[in-house]
C-alpha cells in the first residue's frame, strides 16, 4: 500500500505538534500532579523560552559575522536574518550549536522567570499562589507586546533557521531533535519522580503540615520544583519558535499555553507520565485531524468549524470529570527500585527470619 505525500506531511506536523506540547503539559504536571502546585501562568516560562528566540540567536550571529552592522535587528529584521540563515545553511557544525546554546539560554531565562514568578507568593495558600501566577503570565505578553526591542511587538520577527542545512527534508530534522528533547524530558521527569525527591513531592502535596513535622523545607522544595519546570517549559516554547520560523507575541497567550496544558495533565490523569503522554496523544491527534479536514467537516457543522476542537476537548473534558475525574490512567504507586530488587530484598529478609527461627529453636532445644 502506497503512502501519500500528505499523509506524510500530517504525521510529521503531528510528531512536531505532539512533542512540543508533551514537553510542556509534563513540566505542568510536575508542578500540579506530583507537588500540588496549582500553575496557571505556564504561558510565562513558554513565552519567555520563544521571546529568547526572537532576540538572541540572531543578534549574537549578526554581531559574530558581521552582518549589515549598519542596521537596527528589529527594524530590519528579515534583510538580517536572511543573511544569518544564509551562513548556518552553509555551516551544520555551527546551526547546531547555536541551537543547542539557544535551549540553554532559553532555559536559564525559564529559571529567573520562575523564580520571580514565585517569589512574591511561595509562602502563600494554593488560591492565592494560583492568582499571583496566572497575573504572571498575563504580564509577559503584555510586556512582549508593547516593548518592540524583544520580538517586534505584535508585529512579530523572523528567527534564525538552524536546519536550513537539511534542505528539503528541514521540518523531518525538526521533528526528529524536538522528538529526542521530548523523550529526554519525558526519562529525566521519570527518574526524577521515581527517586526520594519524588516521594518528597507528592508528601507535600498529600499533607504538607506531615512533611513540614518531618523536616522538610516545604517552601524550598516548591520553588526549586516551580523554575526546574519553568526551565523545561522555556526550552519548549523555544522550540516551538525555531520551528515556526519566527515569533510573535500575541502567539502566546493563556489558552494555547496554559489553559491546554491543563486539559492535557486532567484528560490523561494527573501525577502520572504516562497518562500525560496518552492525553497528549488525544489532544494532539483531535486537534491536528480537525485543523487538517476542516475544509471537508465545515459544510456539516452549523458554526465555524475552528471552534469545533475546543467544542470537542471541552465536553470530553467534562465527561471525564464526571465519570474518571482521576483521568484516563489512574496514578499509581511510583517504586523507587525496581519490582525485581523489591522480591529480592522481601526473600532475603524472610530467609533471614527463617535462619533466626530455627537458631532459636535449637537453643531451646
Amino acid at each position: 500500500m502506497e503512502i501519500s505525500y500528505e499523509f506524510l506531511i500530517f504525521i510529521r506536523d503531528f510528531a512536531i505538534f505532539f512533542a512540543i506540547y508533551l514537553i510542556v503539559a509534563l513540566s505542568l504536571n510536575l508542578e500540579y500532579g506530583y507537588t500540588g502546585i496549582p500553575n496557571f501562568g505556564k504561558v510565562l516560562a513558554v513565552a519567555g523560552g520563544a521571546f529568547t528566540v526572537g532576540a538572541f540567536p540572531g543578534r549574537i550571529i549578526a554581531w559574530l559575522f558581521k552582518v549589515k552592522p549598519d542596521l537596527d535587528y528589529i527594524r530590519d529584521n528579515t534583510i538580517i536574518v536572511t543573511e544569518v540563515n544564509k551562513i548556518l545553511a552553509g555551516d551544520p557544525l555551527l546551526s547546531i550549536s547555536i541551537f543547542f546554546l539557544t535551549l540553554i539560554v532559553a532555559g536559564a531565562i525559564g529559571a529567573i522567570l520562575g523564580l520571580i514568578s514565585c517569589y512574591p507568593a511561595i509562602r502563600l495558600r494554593e488560591d492565592y499562589l494560583a492568582i499571583t501566577l496566572l497575573a504572571m503570565g498575563e504580564a509577559i505578553q503584555v510586556i512582549g507586546y508593547n516593548y518592540r526591542p524583544i520580538v517586534k511587538g505584535n508585529i512579530g520577527v523572523l528567527v534564525p533557521d538552524p536546519f536550513g542545512w537539511a534542505g528539503e527534508y528541514r521540518y523531518a530534522a525538526v521533528a526528529l531533535f524536538i522528538l529526542g528533547i521530548s523523550l529526554a524530558v519525558f526519562l529525566y521527569l521519570e527518574r526524577l519522580v521515581r527517586s526520594p525527591l519524588g516521594r518528597m513531592l507528592r508528601a507535600i502535596r498529600d499533607n504538607e503540615e506531615v512533611a513540614k513535622s518531618l523536616g522538610k523545607d516545604v517552601t524550598k522544595i516548591r520553588m526549586k520544583t516551580i523554575i526546574i519546570a519553568a526551565v523545561i517549559g522555556a526550552v519548549a516554547g523555544a522550540l516551538d519558535a525555531f520551528k515556526a520560523g519566527g515569533v510573535i507575541s500575541t502567539s502566546y497567550h493563556r489558552v494555547s499555553w496554559t489553559f491546554w496544558p491543563w486539559v492535557i495533565v486532567i484528560l490523561g490523569g494527573a501525577g502520572n507520565n504516562i497518562g500525560v503522554v496518552v492525553g497528549t496523544f488525544i489532544f494532539a491527534t483531535l486537534r491536528r485531524v480537525i485543523d487538517y479536514y476542516k475544509g471537508y467537516l465545515g459544510p456539516f457543522i452549523p458554526f465555524n468549524v475552528v471552534w469545533l476542537d475546543s467544542l470537542l476537548l471541552g465536553i470530553t473534558l467534562i465527561i471525564i470529570q464526571m465519570y474518571r475525574p482521576e483521568g484516563i490512567i489512574k496514578e499509581k504507586p511510583t517504586p523507587t527500585i525496581g519490582y525485581k530488587r523489591i522480591k529480592e530484598i522481601l526473600m532475603a529478609r524472610k530467609s533471614s527470619a527463617k535462619s533466626k527461627d530455627t537458631k532459636s529453636s535449637q537453643k531451646i532445644s
